[in-house]
């Protein structure tokens, strides 16, 4: 028996992979330490690589990267600085409800941009975003995809967590210079569907609302200025970005130098901030990678590549494999998931269907892209905190309905609007 599954490493793999999946889903467990633990198990106890081997495999620089961004936001997060920017920039609509989606849209996509990313910046807002949608008239279902689409728009940013990730694997398999392009096609594609749930679920009909008198009082309120505390943070992230992109200093170091130096300074509680970083969404995402990292090894990747291939021509290569990404994606990470196992499979996929190397940067951003979309489905985290976020006293049901058929049509319609933007138009 050992010795048939040693020598069917790959097909096992695959399927411990899809058991995993299925198994962190239904008992909600953390796929990432559940990844390490079957890594062991195909790697050592069956397929005989040492344990020295599999440790290779861990991505140490991806997770000073993810600690470090998300210890420096964490201060942004506990000191206030993060909220008040939120508060300052409801102000901006002064009366006019129509604005308010469009406004928190683009709030959202700065605020993830800057580092924090698309799920802490929705856990931020989803509360009182979706009260206020309420409270002004707005249909909560049309808030939330707006907004929700907004901090998706920012997840590929080179200081967020998801572009960290995604530009990490890129890097692992010798693709440079993507960072900017990423980001960019999210926020067109984001755009795009924001726009279409804007005018689906009565964004139109709010323009002929003249004024609103609850959305004016909340114009009218007074914000207290950034403290001491806060324009320090502001500062600190301010130096971040530009070292960062300016000079190419390491992200990871770079903010826990800043954060340390913030905290030194008495700008955030350490104590708090470790609180804040994510720890289960950091070893879920280099957990996976080990696992992919090893199937990568032993063929389990080539065979799904080969899968993936038989379905497709060049033609519609990133159709078939955009519409993979965002289905899987509907109920897994894409940050752990989707971008550690299919972005590096782009580059066999296409060797395998004849597919000139032109081809690969399309495929690329249809599997980031596509692979985002779906996250607003309430299996997803970024969907869920929205509807948790709605008020005790509304019926919640519409709005988990209405997620989750958008969620999941976007497997289809995601992976064709990248199909048409990145094959069919090219406007990468």
């Amino acid at each position: 028996m050992m010795e048939f599954l040693s020598n069917n490493l790959d097909v096992l793999s695959l399927i411990v992979l899809a058991l995993a999946i299925v198994i962190s889903i239904w008992k909600n467990v953390n796929l990432g330490t559940l990844s390490l633990g079957l890594a062991l198990v195909i790697g050592n106890f069956i397929g005989g690589i040492s344990v020295k081997d599999l440790i290779a495999g861990y991505p140490t620089k991806l997770f000073l990267m993810l600690a470090g961004v998300t210890f420096l936001f964490g201060i942004a997060q506990t000191n206030g600085t993060l909220n008040k920017i939120t508060m300052y920039s409801v102000k901006m609509v002064k009366g006019k409800v129509a604005l308010l989606p469009i406004v928190l849209f683009f709030l959202a996509f700065v605020l993830a941009s800057l580092g924090p990313g698309q799920v802490s910046i929705s856990a931020l807002l989803a509360a009182p975003v979706m009260v206020l949608a309420v409270d002004v008239g707005i249909s909560p279902l049309l808030m939330a995809l707006v907004v929700g689409n907004g901090a998706q728009a920012g997840a590929m940013s080179p200081l967020a967590q998801n572009g960290i990730v995604g530009n990490s694997v890129l890097a692992e398999m010798g693709i440079t210079g993507m960072e900017m392009s990423l980001w960019m096609d999210m926020l067109v594609v984001h755009v795009i569907v924001a726009a279409v749930a804007y005018v689906l679920f009565g964004g139109l009909k709010l323009w002929k609302v003249k004024d609103n008198e609850k959305v004016r009082a909340l114009a009218n309120t007074k914000v207290e200025p950034f403290n001491y505390q806060q324009l320090a943070t502001i500062c600190g992230i301010a130096i971040l970005i530009t070292t960062v992109l300016l000079f190419k200093l390491d992200i990871g170091f770079t903010s826990f130098l800043i954060g340390s130096i913030l905290i030194l300074m008495k700008a955030g509680n350490e104590k708090e901030t470790f609180k804040a970083i994510p720890w289960s969404a950091i070893m879920l995402v280099t957990g996976v990678t080990v696992l992919v990292k090893l199937m990568s090894n032993i063929g389990g990747m080539d065979l799904f590549a080969q899968i993936m291939s038989n379905l497709s021509t060049p033609f519609t290569v990133t159709l078939v494999v955009g519409f993979f990404a965002a289905l899987v994606s509907a109920y897994a990470s894409t940050s752990g998931i989707i971008m550690p196992a299919f972005l590096p499979l782009a580059p066999l996929v296409l060797n395998q269907i004849g597919a000139p190397p032109e081809a690969l940067p399309a495929l690329i951003s249809t599997i980031v892209v596509a692979g985002h979309l779906t996250d607003m489905s309430p299996l997803s985290t970024t969907g869920a905190v929205f509807i948790s976020g709605a008020p005790d006293h509304i019926d919640r049901r519409p709005i988990y309905k209405g997620m989750m058929i958008w969620g999941l049509s976007m497997s289809v319609v995601g992976a064709l609007i990248c199909w048409i933007l990145f094959t069919l138009i090219g406007i990468r």
